[in-house]
């Protein structure tokens, strides 16, 4: 096999996953990064279930893809209507795509427990709505539901279902593990008993995640003569998801040589997978294979240094050829190799068996000894390596800050910050309201810098995250304060630790300035 079609559900299967509520603009959002990516279909959604899909149906019809068919997904006709008669039906035609997906029930089971259909009847339903579908001139891809456990109970039956589809004009069997307890045997049995039924037309793979195998389980479909993957781009689904895409398609580009995208493109996996998931409002994994920003981080001193000197040594593939970057991370396990080498990056000619080196480790041992962490706030280790070096001399010195926490409040802002600064010789008051009291001493304190570092105007906390570090002490634990700035050019985290939660954002906060006075303008 050359090629490969890939399939995206993140707009409809993916939406089913807990935590993910897309608006009518995230899809057209989610869209154009698919097509610029270069996935062969996106299915967008079920307009005859969701109102919001046909709203999107109407609106995608001005877009402009260059690589990407829209799909419009929906069910095979209910079991006492006909199909010129089904609402559903008609909603996947008035949808306008040229190419349809339409589920059947391929499991026993279901087709008489849950339908309340006899198996003769559910044969009609799948024959009945593909033949009418590809009537209307459309191409029908006929997602075989619960195919898998379908197999396993009445290999007969699901097979016949299949034929049904085929027979009826479907141009794409996709064979569904809906439940997701699938084993790789399996897969790899029940799709090869399927080849002789497709009789030319395309076998798809979609695997659910809830064994944790659904990329192994793919990848035995495709070696068992799948020439299609469906699947989600970060794994979104219903329960524990559907196969990830972003893991999928390297491994199939890098490790099978099936080429699944236009040439080249592999490269925006990682740019694409952080895009959905600001778009999708949740977290991109740090460990998710290939795209994570650990998935090529590296730590301890041995694997560090081995990588130094052949990355071959703990790295599967290059980095870049995924659109991602290698990472040192700075702790206190990191060899003094790695640590020399990000060191060389903030202060460079330093040499690595100086003893500034030394002290600098020193200093690290004893704030990690503290509570702080600094493999996740590179913006406060650059500070740390510049003040043992003297090469930081504070910007300003707080003289006090104070803060009042209400409620009821009815003006938007629950809290209230004072805070007096000094600048040199002078001595600067500030106040602000905000909306708890971080933000509101963090307003503050910008207000007063503000007028002696005007370049802060263009600083913002675009990130804001509280880790207690020892939760048996309860409400008098350690706490961990990262912050994530921006300038609008470049981004920096930093760290702050204290058994007070509001000091430790301060700590925080002080870093971001100081990093931004101090660092950033070195890099601009």
């Amino acid at each position: 096999m050359e090629y490969l079609e890939i399939y995206d559900s993140s707009l409809r299967d993916g939406g089913q996953g807990e935590g993910i509520s897309f608006s009518l603009n995230d899809k057209l959002h989610i869209v154009s990064a698919l097509d610029r990516l270069g996935v062969a279909y996106i299915e967008a959604g079920n307009p005859g279930f969701h109102p919001k899909d046909q709203e999107f149906f109407d609106r995608a019809r001005t877009l402009r893809l260059q690589t990407s068919r829209l799909v419009a997904f929906g069910s095979t006709r209910r079991k006492d209507a006909s199909c010129d008669a089904d609402d559903s039906i008609r909603a996947l035609l008035e949808a306008g795509t040229e190419t349809v997906a339409v589920f059947g029930k391929c499991w026993d089971l279901h087709a008489e427990r849950v339908l309340g259909a006899t198996l003769s009847e559910n044969l009609a339903m799948i024959a009945d709505t593909v033949r009418y579908l590809t009537g209307q001139g459309r191409r029908v891809i006929f997602d075989g539901e619960h195919f898998f456990d379908g197999y396993k109970a009445n290999p007969r039956y699901a097979l016949e279902c299949l034929r049904a589809a085929r027979e009826a004009g479907a141009v794409c069997l996709c064979l569904c593990d809906t439940n997701g307890g699938a084993l790789p045997e399996e897969i790899e049995k029940a799709v090869k008993a399927s080849s002789d039924m497709a009789s030319g037309a395309m076998l798809s793979i979609h695997c659910h995640n809830d064994c944790g195998l659904a990329a192994a389980n793919t990848l035995a479909g495709v070696r068992s003569g799948a020439g299609q993957v469906q699947g989600t781009f970060l794994g979104y689904g219903e329960r524990c998801g559907n196969v990830n895409l972003s893991t999928v398609i390297p491994l199939l580009e890098l490790r099978l040589g099936i080429r699944c995208l236009p040439k080249g493109n592999l490269a925006l996996l990682t740019r694409t997978a952080n895009e959905i998931a600001q778009i999708s409002n949740l977290p991109l994994q740090h460990d998710m294979p290939f795209v994570g920003r650990s998935a090529f981080a590296h730590k301890a001193g041995m694997h560090a240094d081995g990588v130094l000197k052949t990355t071959r040594s703990f790295e599967h593939i290059n980095p870049e050829l995924v659109g991602n970057e290698r990472r040192f991370l700075v702790s206190e396990i990191a060899g003094r190799k790695i640590i020399a080498k990000k060191v060389e990056k903030i202060v460079p000619g330093l040499a690595a068996d100086s003893p500034e080196l030394q002290e600098i480790i020193s200093e690290l041992k004893e704030q990690e000894r503290r509570g702080y962490q600094f493999e996740g706030a590179e913006g406060s280790f650059a500070l740390l390596v510049r003040r043992v070096l003297g090469k930081a001399e504070p910007s300003f010195q707080l003289v006090s800050y104070k803060i009042l926490d209400e409620l009821p409040y009815d003006n938007g802002a629950s809290a209230t910050a004072t805070i007096k600064v000094r600048v040199g010789g002078r001595l600067q008051v500030s106040a602000a309201e905000g909306e708890g009291p971080v933000n509101a001493l963090d307003k503050a304190l910008r207000s007063a810098l503000e007028i002696f570092y005007p370049q802060l105007a263009r600083v913002q906390l675009v990130d804001y995250k509280v880790r207690v570090m020892e939760p048996k002490d309860a409400t008098a634990a350690l706490v961990r304060v990262l912050i994530t700035t921006t300038d609008g050019k470049t981004s920096w985290t930093t760290v702050g630790v204290s058994n007070d939660v509001i000091e430790a954002s301060w700590l925080a906060l002080v870093d971001s300035i100081e990093y931004k006075l101090h660092v950033a303008k070195e890099l601009e």
